[in-house]
């Protein structure tokens, strides 16, 4: 009976220990498996699926800086295209007016002086003379006003050449403006063959015009014109 007394103490420890040894060995050994299923079936992606990383900042400077450039770039041209204005264009004819006399009046005086150089040392002016019945100094100076004429004229071709060198840029928008203005000037300006001398063409070619203040007042010289032609041509009628 001692031995049975003493070893009943001992399977009631052992059976009350049991369950507390035993349950966290098989929570683990369950747990275990149920942890590597589900962080094998995490792991796994789609296979149109990535993983996503973070760039890092020097990556984003470049392709920020990158984009930026690109933007600039496409963006240069239409920002550098400047849009002629009216002014800017009567401005620029003006100039281009005022270059062609000057270079006229340079390329006359040169012309003239090196074709006299050679019209009279070769004797031209004493044969031109004899040939038409004038004197030698009428001939020549009939020679210097032809020689003076075409050096005037050849004038202009050099400097619109330099002009449109330097204009290169707008010189679309130039020719553009050209053909809007002398369609206008076409339209709006009045009949030559009814002037007079009380009552004279103004401005017929629209020379004068160097800003839109001056084309403005040029139509109301048209009109003053029509006005002073309608009102003499009625008293024509009434006398």
């Amino acid at each position: 009976m001692f031995a049975s007394s003493a070893l009943r103490p001992a399977r009631t420890i052992s059976i009350r220990l049991q369950p507390g040894l035993i349950a966290p060995c098989t929570s683990a050994a369950t747990a275990a498996p149920f942890s590597t299923k589900t962080t094998t079936h995490s792991a796994r992606l789609h296979p149109t699926e990535r993983p996503s990383f973070t760039q890092s900042p020097l990556a984003l400077a470049i392709r920020h800086a990158s984009t930026a450039a690109s933007t600039t770039a496409n963006a240069a041209p239409s920002s550098s295209q400047k849009q002629l204005t009216w002014n800017d264009f009567f401005a620029l004819r003006k100039t281009r007016r005022r270059a062609s006399q000057v270079t006229s009046g340079f390329t006359a005086i040169g012309v003239a002086y090196a074709g006299l150089q050679v019209f009279v040392n070769q004797g031209y002016d004493g044969t031109l003379a004899a040939t038409i019945g004038l004197d030698p100094i009428i001939t020549t100076g009939i020679a210097s006003a032809g020689m003076l004429t075409v050096g005037w004229l050849v004038g202009p071709f050099f400097s619109n050449a330099v002009f449109n060198l330097r204009n290169r840029a707008i010189a679309p928008q130039i020719a553009k403006k050209e053909r809007e203005f002398y369609d206008r000037i076409k339209k709006h300006r009045v009949d030559p063959t009814s002037s007079s001398m009380a009552n004279p063409v103004p401005d017929y070619y629209g020379e004068k015009i160097g800003s839109v203040a001056d084309y403005r007042r040029w139509l109301k010289d048209q009109r003053a014109f029509n006005l002073k032609r309608g009102e003499k041509s009625a008293r024509t009628i009434r006398n």
